[in-house]
């Protein structure tokens, strides 16, 4: 297994260490799990595409990674209150219709690549949850008026309504067979 596919592997073995230290409570410790899980995404990406380590099992593998990392971590601030139902459950379905396209293009030989929008859509999630996960901090200390947790989270749910559209639009044709 190559460095890029062990990084993958690495950020699913965090998804249970980082549900057990958030549910025991200590938030910081959730963030710092989740914050190295999402860079590894960026980092085991870089690797394979710059060094030729692109694999069957990455490009399954990798996407898959960072969606149960994300969702796991919404799941967890939906029960800790920290996050709205309705948008998680926006956020959630369009991961799941996407990953769906994706499926039935990859059946029919037919790559999706990551847009803009959905790429921006990853960034404001990987924003957001931290944010959520230290209840805005440092901006509730810097600029306590000022709820860039909920910004975020919101900009987040925009990115995914909008990038999700864009996905569907661009590869309607899938549905028509």
């Amino acid at each position: 297994m190559n460095l890029p596919n062990k990084l993958t592997m690495g950020r699913i073995f965090a998804i249970p260490v980082f549900i057990v230290v958030f549910i025991m409570g200590f938030r910081v410790a959730a963030c710092i799990i989740f914050i190295a899980a999402s860079l590894t995404d960026m980092l085991d990406g870089y690797i394979a595409r710059k060094y030729n380590l692109v694999t069957n099992f990455g490009k399954l593998m990798d996407p898959l990674a960072d969606k149960l990392l994300t969702m796991t971590a919404f799941v967890l601030l939906v029960a800790s209150g920290d996050a709205a139902a309705w948008i998680v459950v926006v956020i959630l379905g369009r991961e799941f219709i996407i990953t769906g396209m994706r499926q039935v293009a990859a059946a029919q030989g037919i790559v999706i690549a990551a847009g803009v929008t959905g790429k921006i859509k990853t960034i404001t999630q990987m924003i957001a949850i931290p944010l959520l996960l230290l209840d805005n901090w440092p901006c509730s200390v810097l600029c306590p008026q000022v709820p860039l947790d909920q910004i975020f989270l919101y900009l987040a749910l925009a990115m995914t309504v909008v990038s999700g559209v864009e996905y569907i639009a661009k590869n309607k044709q899938l549905f028509a067979q």
